[in-house]
């Protein structure tokens, strides 16, 4: 009998990422290995890997939210602070599911990766973000500036006073056939108006700024303070050109090239002053951790 035929050879397996990204994430993890300082500028791709809904453009926003596409609403319409007098129901069904969501929502792996890298660093971390879910306080970072406010915090609508307060439990209850929010709505404490969600909205001119002030502050005097400010790298992840808060922080943060940009559909830098990786966030967080001590 004729000897066995030997097993084929397996495939070769695929690489995780194109040479090409992986040309740039070995340069982004030279900035980091070098780096005695941290400024994460994050953006809403930071929250994808999560399982939170991409809202970018009224297509992505509609596939989040199918009864919003049945009414026309796009996201822009249904963010906007008038509603909170005009139609109650409709504005706290959009944030109070929203809550919820957030809420259940554990973050990926990739917050433990900055995690750790913090925890590594001399001068440690800061997060800028536009991101109101708290992802980031949930993973357990406690130095966040939240620059658009907090969906875990509510104020007056009016406002009656500059107060903010905890959204801890507040439950919104909403029907997911409607997205409209049954009575009890949250109210303020203070005059017993409806209370709102301490986000900035579009076209807001109620918005209570002094909690995002506070943290914004403490993150602008942590940067003047470092000793040595061209050790800082700057990581900006899931930012897009829309609302370029972020991005714009990351550019004027970012000293000598030292800012890496992860996107994995808008990752170009002007002037080529840095590094751009052309990945979401998860992947490019665990494979720069990887290529990290």
């Amino acid at each position: 009998m004729p000897p066995p035929e030997p097993p084929e050879p397996p495939a070769p397996a695929e690489p995780a990422v194109s040479p090409g990204a992986a040309a740039a994430l070995d340069r982004a993890a030279d900035l980091l290995r070098d780096a005695d300082a941290l400024l994460v500028c994050a953006g809403a791709g930071m929250g994808v890997d999560s399982g939170l809904p991409d809202f970018r453009g009224t297509t992505g926003f509609w596939r989040a939210y199918p009864p919003y596409a049945r009414l026309g609403l796009s996201f822009t319409q249904l963010a906007d602070p008038v509603h909170f007098g005009a139609d109650p129901s409709l504005a706290w069904g959009f944030y109070g599911h929203r809550l919820g969501l957030y809420r259940r929502t554990v973050p990926h792996a990739g917050f433990a990766v900055l995690r750790r890298w913090s925890a590594r660093l001399p001068a440690g971390m800061w997060v800028f973000t536009s991101n109101v879910d708290g992802q980031f306080q949930r993973a357990g970072v406690a130095e966040v500036a939240e620059v658009h406010g907090s969906i875990h915090h509510l104020q007056c609508r009016l406002p009656c006073t500059q107060d903010v307060w905890s959204a801890d439990g507040v439950e919104v209850d909403v029907d997911p056939e409607t997205m409209r929010a049954r009575d009890p709505l949250p109210r303020c404490p203070h005059c017993g108006d409806l209370a709102r969600p301490n986000i900035l909205m579009f076209g807001d001119w109620n918005w209570v700024g002094r909690r995002s002030e506070t943290g914004l502050d403490a993150c602008a005097s942590w940067l003047d303070d470092l000793t040595s400010p061209r050790r800082l790298a700057v990581v900006e992840i899931g930012a897009g050109t829309a609302v370029p808060t972020v991005r714009r922080m990351a550019e004027s943060a970012a000293a000598a090239g030292r800012l890496i940009r992860i996107n994995p559909d808008q990752a170009d830098l002007r002037g080529g002053a840095g590094v751009s990786v052309p990945l979401g966030a998860l992947a490019a967080l665990t494979e720069l951790d990887a290529r990290l001590p």
